[in-house]
């Protein structure tokens, strides 16, 4: 077992991930696809896949563009569609679950801190009464080729995984546990891998996208990354990715594809709240 506890870079996690990993390949079915996405606030804004790029245009012309893309499913009709976009000058991390089956979308746009923010500090952070994380995650919801009314998406925050313990394999020398606390914090270890003895307790979000199925998202705060899997509890399985910056600089970024069999070890239920 390693004695190390220094952190690393997002990109040298990249690495330590790669060799075998587990993950799932990239659907071909979407290609020559189109799905018009209604937001709840007014945005519409289409989106066309070929086989190997997503191009996207804004009903009001201001956003206009194509990037590369991944796209997977672990459950039939639940598509997660993840990509980069910049815009402005500025890097966005765009992750969609397309849900055919409701006909609604779940949107998260995520930026990374600059480097003036990561050296701000935790306890100037927490004096200044700001989140510990510098991570940006903004939530979205809509509809898919239809107008939105309220209530049309079912995606919403959930308190289910509260109290589960559960272990995730990304491939056979990379293992974690992670602990979901409560609604809005959970804490991870590296029981196997680059990061083995590292641990932590970081911001967290949870949606339920159906049942057992949950779009599960996660800010750090030491290393800034941007963290999102679906997780299927019935299916043991979680499909996702992690965002960050690739070395110990702010020029280069990193977003790899990770996947994992999961299992659960324990639920505790307090039963004092």
């Amino acid at each position: 077992m390693s004695t190390t506890s220094d952190w690393i870079t997002v990109g040298a996690l990249a690495d330590g991930f790669a060799p075998a990993a587990f993950i799932l390949p990239n659907l071909a079915e979407l290609a020559g696809k189109s799905f018009t996405l209604l937001f709840a606030n007014g945005w519409e804004i289409a989106h066309r896949f070929d086989a190997e790029r997503l191009h996207w245009h804004a009903a009001d012309g201001h956003s206009t563009g194509s990037a590369s893309y991944r796209a997977t499913s672990i459950r039939p009709g639940i598509y997660l569609v993840d990509f980069l976009k910049n815009e402005r000058g500025q890097d966005w991390s765009i992750s969609l679950v397309l849900d055919t089956h409701s006909q609604s979308f779940t949107a998260v746009i995520g930026k990374l801190p600059s480097a003036t923010e990561t050296r701000e500090g935790l306890y100037a952070r927490a004096l200044a009464g700001k989140p510990l994380t510098s991570v940006e995650a903004t939530f979205f919801h809509g509809t898919l080729d239809r107008p939105w009314r309220e209530g049309a998406c079912p995606h919403a925050p959930t308190d289910e995984l509260v109290g589960i313990r559960n272990r995730y394999r990304y491939s056979p020398t990379e293992v974690y546990e992670h602990i979901y606390l409560n609604q809005n914090y959970y804490a991870w270890q590296c029981l196997k891998g680059v990061e083995q003895g590292l641990c932590d307790t970081d911001r967290c979000h949870y949606y339920k996208i159906t049942d057992e199925l949950y779009l599960f998202v996660w800010r750090e705060k030491i290393v800034p990354t941007l963290g999102l899997v679906m997780i299927d509890l019935k299916n043991h399985r979680s499909d996702g990715k992690i965002f960050g910056y690739a070395g110990d600089g702010f020029e280069t970024l990193s977003n790899f594809p990770v996947a994992s069999y999961c299992d659960l070890l324990n639920h505790t239920e307090h039963g004092d709240d």
